[in-house]
């Protein structure tokens, strides 16, 4: 049954893909998305994204959802499964449709190129028989947000992306439709999640004033880099954080996140250092800067 949230309640998610085991990035996002919950007494809410199915390992939503229960990070309520959500997808995406927002695109990855879309086929008719994608017309007017960690960020789509894909031509509804609908269903006053999504931010701010839906505010962490300089992340097979202690892992997610664990609560029990994270709280001591884990 659909969620009746308070309006006035904090609450945040959690929202993973099952394309792999959870990695120390990913507990960072986690983290601090879970610490920002608790401290504004709010719930947390956990999503898993499973609505690309050739990327999805099997078991590994399953496996997620042991892992962050081993670490003491426990959500309220059920676990949304977005694969069970095509229907409310559809009905925003008629929603868009029936506003004249969308159109049919037959373009590839090749044809669109690396920039943004050009607009090819705005004006051209749709094959009948072609597979085709649907993307959402955007305008020329800037669109922006205020981060609470990174400051106001603001893009004119048209010259940032350009009109983009909201259903996928494998009639899989897109990344940026399946987050502002679920986030919006489930009540979700802020999200807080890793730096690499800021530039997705302006692109679902605009569909959520499209589809007249209410808009969260917005917190993006730091970023986990590998050595090489690279963001972690499960496509480049980073290291799981299953083998290593609840502890360990925790405090050094902490400490990523500029609250280094006093030495008397290192080894502590899962809940203990949680319960001292939630006191000792504070964004302003989150840096800024995506970086290397120390040790």
């Amino acid at each position: 049954m659909p969620r009746t949230p308070a309006v006035a309640r904090y609450r945040g998610r959690f929202a993973p893909s099952p394309s792999g085991p959870l990695h120390l990035g990913s507990i960072v996002a986690a983290l601090g998305s879970y610490l920002q919950a608790r401290v504004n007494g709010g719930e947390w809410l956990l999503r898993i994204e499973n609505i690309d199915p050739p990327r999805e390992l099997p078991g590994a939503a399953d496996a997620i959802q042991r892992e962050l229960v081993r670490l003491g990070l426990e959500w309220d309520g059920e676990v949304c499964f977005q694969a069970q959500r095509v229907a409310a997808y559809r009905a925003a995406l008629a929603q868009l449709e029936a506003a004249g927002l969308v159109y049919a695109c037959v373009c590839s990855r090749r044809d669109a190129g690396l920039g943004p879309y050009p607009g090819t086929c705005r004006g051209r008719a749709r094959a009948p028989s072609a597979p085709a994608s649907l993307r959402l017309r955007v305008g020329p007017a800037p669109v922006t947000i205020q981060d609470r960690l990174q400051g106001g960020y603001s893009q004119i789509l048209a010259q940032a992306c350009g009109d983009f894909v909201v259903w996928r031509a494998d009639n899989w509804p897109a990344y940026h439709l399946a987050v502002v609908v679920d986030d919006a269903w489930a009540g979700v006053t802020e999200i807080v999640r890793g730096a690499d999504l800021l530039d997705s931010s302006p692109r679902q701010r605009y569909l959520q004033q499209c589809l007249g839906l209410p808009a969260p505010r917005y917190c993006h962490l730091p970023l986990v880099l590998d050595l090489d300089g690279s963001k972690l992340s499960k496509l480049a097979l980073a290291a799981p954080v299953a083998g290593n202690s609840a502890s360990m892992v925790l405090a050094q997610a902490l400490r990523f996140l500029g609250h280094p664990p006093p030495t008397d609560a290192l080894g502590a029990a899962p809940s203990a250092l949680l319960a001292w994270a939630i006191s000792a709280w504070s964004l302003a001591q989150v840096p800024l800067q995506s970086r290397r884990p120390e040790g």
